[in-house]
C-alpha cells in the first residue's frame, strides 16, 4: 500500500492542509494499491504564492540557464525510466510497451523544448520599435489521467523554456505516478518555487487555479465540458488560456487506398491507448459499396488484438481507468444498440475471463449515421463507427460534421486526393496514410477540441506576451 501525503511546494514536500483521503485503484485488479491526501485551497494558494516570488528571479534566466535545466529534467526522467513505467502500469493500466513509449515521449519533450529554445528570438525589431516577448507568469497546469507523464512535460517544458514558474494540478486517479515523477523533478535541482505540484480534484484545486488573480495563464488537457467551465471562470481575470480539448477524429478512406493496410490501422488507431485518447480516429467513413468488406477486414484485425493485464505479453488493449469510465463506455455500447446501428463485434460487459478489471470489449458498430450518439459524442474507450459515403464531397462533410476537430486521417494511393480531402478538413491535425508524428509541429483543436497550441515554437509562443517598446533608441 503506498500512502502519499505530501504535496511539493517551493522546493519541499509539506504536509497539505487538506485531509480528503482517496483511494488508488489498480484498474486490472480493482485491488486498492495506494491513498493519497489531497490539498485544497490553501494548499493551492501557499502553491501560487511560491510561483509568484521564484517568479521574479527565474524570468531573468538566461536561455542558456534554462536549456540547461531542460537537460536536467529529461536526464531525471531518463534515470529513473523503470520507476517511473511500473507505476504508470499499475496505476493507470496501459499495456507495459505503450508506457515506456510514452514514458520516453514525454522526456523528450524537454529536449524538444531545448532546441526550439535555442531558435526563439525573444527580442525583434519591428519598424521603430522593439518588441520583446517576456514569460507571462504563474502557469497552472492541469492534466488528465490518461498519459500523465506526457502531458505534464508537454507543459511543464514550454514554461520552462519561456521563463515561467507553475503549480501543477495532475489528475487525482494519478496520484503515484505525480509523485514519482515529482520526486525525479525534485532531483534535477530547479530553483525553489518553479514547480510546484498539488494533488487535489479539479473542483478544489483546480477551480482555486482558474479563480485566482496570480495565475497568469492556465493550460489544461481534458474534457470540452471542463474547459468551457475554465474558460468562464478564467474570463473574471483575463487568464490566457490553452485548452486542449476532447474530440471525435474522423478516419476517411477514400476508395482508392489499399484497404487490407488501412483497414487494420484504422482499427489500432481507433483503440489506441485502450481508446482512452483524445485523438483516436474513433469514426471510421469508408464507401458505401465496400462496407462489407471493411466489415470482414475489421473482424479479422480485432480477432489478432489481445485484451488483458497490461503486463502480459502483446497485449494492445488494457482496461478503463476506472469503474465510472468502465460504466461510462458500457453506457454508449448499449446506447449504440438501442439507437439501431449493427454491432459488428464487442458489445456490453467482460472479455470472458477478465471480469476482475474494468476490462471492456473491443466494440465496432456499422450502419451508424451521425444522428446517433456513438456518432457524435466522445466515449473515451475501445469503441468504433463505422459511416459511409458516396461521393468524396460526402466524406468530407461526414469528417466536418462534428463540433470537435482535433485529428483527422485520410487514406488513399492518390496523394493528390489524399491531401485534396485532408485540406478540406477542419482539425488542427491532419495524418496521411500512417500513423506520423513531428514533436515539433503544432498541436491543438479547432471548434470545441480547444485552443491554443502545443509543441514546437507554437507552444513556447503560448507562454510569453509581446510588450512594445518605443523611443528605445532615442536619446533626449
Amino acid at each position: 500500500m503506498i500512502k502519499i501525503d505530501q504535496l511539493y511546494i517551493n522546493g519541499q514536500f509539506v504536509i497539505p492542509n487538506g485531509t480528503e483521503v482517496q483511494d488508488l485503484i489498480n484498474p486490472s485488479t480493482k485491488e486498492i494499491i495506494g491513498r493519497v491526501t489531497l490539498g485544497n485551497e490553501q494548499d493551492t494558494r501557499d502553491a501560487i504564492a511560491a510561483a509568484k516570488e521564484a517568479f521574479k528571479t527565474f524570468s531573468k534566466t538566461t536561455v542558456e540557464e534554462r536549456s540547461e535545466m531542460l537537460q536536467r529534467l529529461h536526464d531525471v526522467m531518463m534515470d529513473h525510466f523503470e520507476a517511473l513505467n511500473q507505476v504508470a502500469v499499475d496505476e493507470y493500466g496501459a499495456p507495459e510497451g505503450a508506457t515506456a513509449a510514452r514514458t520516453l515521449y514525454a522526456a523528450k519533450n524537454f529536449l524538444h523544448n531545448k532546441a526550439s529554445l535555442s531558435e526563439f528570438q525573444f527580442e525583434k525589431r519591428m519598424g521603430k520599435a522593439k518588441v520583446v516577448l517576456e514569460p507571462l507568469g504563474v502557469i497552472g497546469l492541469i492534466t488528465p489521467w490518461n498519459a500523465n507523464y506526457t502531458h505534464i512535460s508537454t507543459k511543464l517544458a514550454p514554461a520552462i523554456a519561456a521563463g515561467c514558474t507553475v503549480v501543477i494540478k495532475a489528475s487525482e486517479l494519478s496520484a503515484i505516478q505525480t509523485q514519482v515523477i515529482t520526486e525525479c523533478f525534485h532531483k534535477a535541482g530547479i530553483p525553489a518555487g518553479v514547480i510546484n505540484f498539488v494533488h487535489g480534484r479539479g473542483d478544489v484545486v483546480g477551480a482555486e487555479l482558474t479563480r485566482h488573480p496570480d495565475v497568469a495563464m492556465i493550460s489544461f488537457t481534458g474534457s470540452s465540458q471542463v474547459g468551457k467551465i475554465i474558460g468562464r471562470d478564467a474570463a473574471n481575470t483575463m487568464k490566457r488560456l490553452v485548452l486542449e480539448l476532447g474530440g471525435k477524429s474522423p478516419n476517411v478512406i477514400l476508395d482508392d487506398a489499399d484497404f487490407n493496410k488501412a483497414i487494420p490501422m484504422s482499427v489500432m488507431t481507433a483503440f489506441s491507448n485502450s481508446g482512452q485518447a483524445c485523438h483516436v480516429g474513433s469514426r471510421l467513413i469508408v464507401p458505401e459499396h465496400r462496407l462489407e468488406e471493411v466489415k470482414r477486414l475489421v473482424k479479422t484485425t480485432i480477432d489478432g488484438i489481445k485484451v488483458g493485464s497490461p503486463r502480459e505479453a502483446g497485449v494492445y488493449i488494457g482496461p478503463m481507468v476506472n469503474q465510472k469510465q468502465y460504466e461510462t463506455v458500457q453506457h454508449y455500447i448499449k446506447l449504440g444498440v438501442d439507437e439501431g446501428a449493427e454491432l459488428v463485434v464487442g458489445g456490453e460487459g467482460h472479455p470472458e475471463g477478465l471480469e476482475q478489471g474494468y476490462f471492456v470489449k473491443p466494440t465496432v458498430f456499422a450502419h451508424v449515421t451521425m444522428d446517433m450518439s456513438i456518432a457524435k459524442e466522445e466515449i473515451f474507450g475501445p469503441v468504433l463507427s463505422i459511416l459511409t459515403f458516396k461521393t468524396e464531397e460526402e466524406a468530407i462533410e461526414i469528417a466536418n460534421n462534428s463540433i470537435y476537430g482535433l485529428s483527422a486521417y485520410v487514406s488513399s494511393s492518390d496523394l493528390e486526393a489524399a491531401n485534396r480531402v485532408a485540406s478540406r478538413i477542419v482539425s488542427g491535425r491532419v495524418l496521411i496514410n500512417g500513423l506520423h508524428d513531428e514533436p515539433t509541429a503544432p498541436f491543438g483543436g479547432f471548434k470545441q477540441s480547444g485552443i491554443g497550441r502545443e509543441f514546437g515554437v507554437y507552444g513556447l509562443q503560448e507562454y510569453v506576451e509581446p510588450k512594445t517598446i518605443l523611443g528605445h533608441d532615442v536619446v533626449q
